[in-house]
């Protein structure tokens, strides 16, 4: 009882919980206020448009609000295989890009460190393609795997390709396209990553006789997966929705065309509004699932 007492009569009083100072709402308020209107006011807007249907006396490209949840079953049943080709082309880039990435990276971030000039230099070669239009590089690609580039008649020459073979309007040219364009979002995540990766840890994994390549599968994998996940992310989710290197004018052909050149058509020359908003928010709800399951699975939860 006395020690009860004593504990009690000693207990420090708890703090009274601190209001809310206004000024932090004011602060968040333009930030809140540039949300709603760019981001889930056209969110929002999109949604609606994905249920309307053809007026009933209008013309092509009038639609009524209605809710014609019918349109994601007639998109769907249209256009499954650019949807699975979507995927399955951003899948394959993605690995491609993370192939090609992750040792350009290795060498930027650690091998590089005691050349910080050297490091420089390679990160402006890696940021360099931003400083040139998108457009402008993919139609540049074209220009050089064209049938009648250098580069396609030497590999004729050589026997290397077949004298009737074609690069462009291949999935081998989309793929290669959507590689190239997003391999900095690849890249710079990456580096990131390991240029903060202590070195100690390497050397202690050969301290201990592992294997070069078992040091890099047990420390340096696992540290660098935050980079890993973040560049797949940032490669993955463009590229999904890439319609620049499948269209016909760039790189790709009639057999090549991904989701965004279905709503690209659909929104501009067909003018089948509801058709190409119910393929959009197909495309974000996948993308959104898919991303999450991933960030779970590699146990990085906090990059959402």
């Amino acid at each position: 009882m006395a020690f009860a007492a004593f504990s009690t009569s000693t207990s420090a009083p708890e703090p009274a919980p601190r209001r809310k100072s206004p000024i932090a709402l004011l602060l968040l308020l333009p930030g809140i206020l540039y949300l709603v209107l760019f981001f889930l006011a056209p969110l929002v807007s999109l949604l609606l448009t994905s249920f309307q249907a053809p007026s009933e006396f209008g013309d092509v490209g009038q639609y009524s609000y209605a809710f014609r949840w019918e349109n994601y079953v007639d998109v769907v049943a249209a256009y499954w295989p650019h949807i699975m080709r979507s995927f399955g082309y951003a899948l394959i880039a993605t690995v491609l890009a993370l192939v090609f990435s992750y040792p350009l990276a290795y060498f930027i971030g650690v091998k590089a460190r005691p050349w910080p000039l050297l490091q420089s230099l390679m990160l402006v070669l890696v940021i360099a393609p931003f400083f040139i239009s998108f457009l402008l590089r993919t139609l540049a690609w074209k220009q050089l795997l064209s049938d009648e580039s250098f580069v396609i008649t030497s590999l004729k020459a050589l026997s290397v390709l077949g004298p009737d073979a074609h690069f462009t309007g291949t999935p081998f040219a989309v793929i290669f396209g959507l590689t190239y364009n997003f391999i900095p979002f690849m890249t710079l995540p990456l580096y990131t990553t390991l240029e903060r990766l202590d070195l100690r840890y390497l050397e202690a994994g050969s301290d201990l006789y592992a294997r070069p390549f078992d040091v890099f599968r047990k420390i340096t994998i696992p540290l660098s997966m935050p980079g890993i996940v973040a560049g797949t992310l940032l490669t993955f989710i463009p590229a999904a929705g890439d319609y620049i290197n499948a269209s016909r004018d760039f790189l790709g052909g009639p057999d090549t065309q991904m989701i965004g050149n279905v709503i690209e058509a659909n929104f501009l020359v067909l003018q089948n509004y509801p058709a190409a908003a119910a393929l959009s928010i197909i495309l974000m709800s996948v993308i959104l699932v898919m991303v999450s399951v991933y960030v779970k699975r590699s146990g990085t939860e906090e990059l959402l």
